[in-house]
């Protein structure tokens, strides 16, 4: 059974940081890509961060040089570091991993809810 568990969401002043993380279990996490998502309330969902088996790397244009993917393939774990947040990052934050070769094996985590307000 697959499943992804984020955790570290929560509210933190605009300009704060956060680090949001997904724990992986039942997948060959080294042969998948990581990545995280979020939808705001009355968007669509978007993509925020990707980083691949190979450790390759790919950011959303709104949070490039402020947020930073990474992965412990020791622990089967994806990691989110955000910085300088703003109140439009507010979202719920979903992980997704889909596998490198079978991009049909695609599995989401149930979400985080990150809230950046004063």
């Amino acid at each position: 059974q697959v499943q992804l568990v984020e955790s570290g969401g929560g509210l933190v002043q605009p300009g704060g940081s956060l680090r949001v993380s997904c724990a992986a279990s039942g997948i060959r996490f080294s042969l998948h890509t990581m990545g995280w998502y979020r939808q705001a309330p009355g968007k669509q969902r978007e993509l925020v961060a990707v980083i691949t088996s190979g450790g390759h790397t790919n950011y959303a244009d709104s949070v490039k040089g402020r947020f930073t993917i990474s992965r412990d393939n020791a622990r089967n774990t994806v990691y989110l570091q955000m910085n300088s947040l703003k109140p439009e990052d507010t979202a719920v934050y979903y992980c997704n991993a889909r596998h490198s070769l079978v991009p049909s094996n695609d599995f989401w985590g149930q979400g985080t809810q990150v809230t950046v307000s004063s």
